[in-house]
């Protein structure tokens, strides 16, 4: 099979290139590097069945040509992290709507199934947890541009769904919940590789808000199995699931957890979001996805533990220190 995932140089992308990759499928590779990095998929380069083009999706020629030769588009581009979706409202919205639009137009012209990656995001300020597919959107004003990821996020269901109750195009719609693991960057203001690394660094572990928030994370490679399995399902084509783990985790005990467990001598140091976002910011306070419905389409729950997700995640950077550390000494060598 040969897939086409947008964003593939991302986070999630590129465990999703390495699966597919590692089990014999041939894979696709768009993107234009805006938040995702070469240093994802350079280890990727072994396998001749692997073709990246460092493109953005408004290149709709070869978009187009990317899209003929694919059996399945994973569709995963899109503008990602709260400190991200805060400084660049402008460049979410686009990023997110046109996208996916491009997307979907050009796999129509083929009916080629496409995946939509969404977000727990979606489900706004909703207090009902777990949080059900088929749940009420509850979104902040338009003043607050924490809520534009949310809301751009919301049209691309809309207009996936549409597009396949208009247009008969396939589409299978997942809602991430806090996918983490290694080669997640903290520079868009993910909790889990910030806290790791300024806990292996020694440097104060900022808890943004009171820490009472909490979060569900799922570890990357339940996430890509999720997704595998979903679209390989004709049950979820025109379905909304969601992705995640139902264990929940306060942002403060997240915080101690990953003290602990990386031996590190930190503080643990609070910052109200007025100062580590923007005046007035808005957050969710609880965050828990229903599983009922992917179990049901899938017969897969996610099941990596949050401890090992730590460990997993230190060990991914204590790796890098290293090799940055043999790199630099190195060439002081030279």
């Amino acid at each position: 099979m040969v897939y086409l995932i947008t964003g593939g140089a991302g986070f999630v992308g590129s465990h999703l290139a390495e699966r597919l990759l590692e089990r014999g499928d041939e894979v696709l590779l768009m993107d234009n590097l805006s938040t995702g990095s070469m240093e994802n998929i350079r280890h990727l380069k072994k396998y001749d069945r692997m073709h990246y083009f460092l493109e953005p999706l408004e290149n709709r020629q070869l978009l187009a040509e990317l899209v003929d030769e694919a059996d399945v588009i994973f569709h995963l581009a899109a503008a990602v992290g709260v400190k991200l979706i805060v400084e660049s409202p402008v460049r979410t919205i686009e990023t997110n709507v046109n996208g996916t639009q491009m997307v979907l137009e050009a796999a129509c012209r083929k009916r080629k199934l496409v995946f939509t990656a969404s977000t727990s995001e979606v489900y706004g300020k909703n207090i009902n947890v777990p949080f059900h597919e088929d749940a009420d959107l509850v979104l902040g004003p338009t003043t607050k541009g924490r809520w534009s990821y949310a809301a751009s996020k919301a049209l691309d269901e809309f207009l996936a769904l549409s597009y396949w109750k208009e247009k008969k195009q396939p589409v299978v719609i997942a809602r991430l919940f806090n996918t983490v693991g290694p080669r997640q960057t903290g520079r868009y203001g993910m909790v889990m590789p910030n806290f790791v690394g300024q806990a292996l660094e020694g440097a104060p572990i900022t808890v943004y808000g009171t820490g009472r928030q909490s979060r569900c994370f799922c570890d990357v490679r339940d996430s890509v199995e999720a997704i595998l399995r979903l679209v390989a399902t004709d049950k979820a084509v025109g379905e909304v699931t969601n992705v995640g783990t139902d264990h929940e985790v306060t942002i403060e005990g997240l915080a101690h957890m990953v003290k602990e467990r990386t031996g590190s001598s930190s503080p643990i140091q609070f910052i109200p979001y007025d100062e580590a976002y923007e005046p007035g910011f808005e957050d969710m306070f609880r965050r828990v996805p229903c599983l009922d419905k992917l179990e049901r389409l899938t017969g897969f729950r996610p099941r990596t533990t949050l401890p090992e997700i730590v460990d997993r995640v230190a060990s991914h950077l204590r790796g890098k220190r290293a090799a940055t550390t043999h790199v630099t000494v190195g060439i002081a060598s030279a």
